[in-house]
């Protein structure tokens, strides 16, 4: 069974005569969650499918964020663990923003919307 990636496609500007760049919707699900893991108060990933803790260490990050690019514009979702003691809204608020400004920075793309989802609370 033959699976394509969804690709969003880009138009350098000025530069039509270089060809296109193709960027993976996974790539952009990859930039979303290791922003969002690197905010402090943020434990892990929830993963979408299984419901399963990915860790800040393992690689399957992609999983853990949904993307839906429609045009130049990109929304996001993504379920995080926090860390028991931190603000979840002032925790989330800094996601966001850290989200929006790598996705923004490393594609060109327009992140409209990160949406977040919190999973549970790592008390440990």
């Amino acid at each position: 069974m033959d699976k394509t990636t969804d690709k969003i496609t880009l138009n350098l500007e000025g530069k039509e005569d270089m060809g296109v760049v193709q960027i993976a919707d996974d790539v952009v699900a990859t930039i979303a969650a290791l922003a969002a893991v690197e905010v402090e108060g943020v434990n892990s990933l929830a993963g979408n499918i299984s419901g399963s803790l990915i860790s800040k260490k393992q690689r399957s990050v992609s999983k853990c964020a949904r993307v839906d690019v429609v045009g130049e514009n990109v929304k996001v979702d993504i379920a995080l663990v926090m860390d028991y003691g931190y603000s979840i809204p002032a925790t989330c608020k800094k996601a966001q923003d850290k989200i929006k400004l790598a996705v923004e920075n490393m594609t060109g793309l327009n992140c409209t919307d990160v949406n977040i989802r919190i999973a549970g609370v790592n008390m440990a």
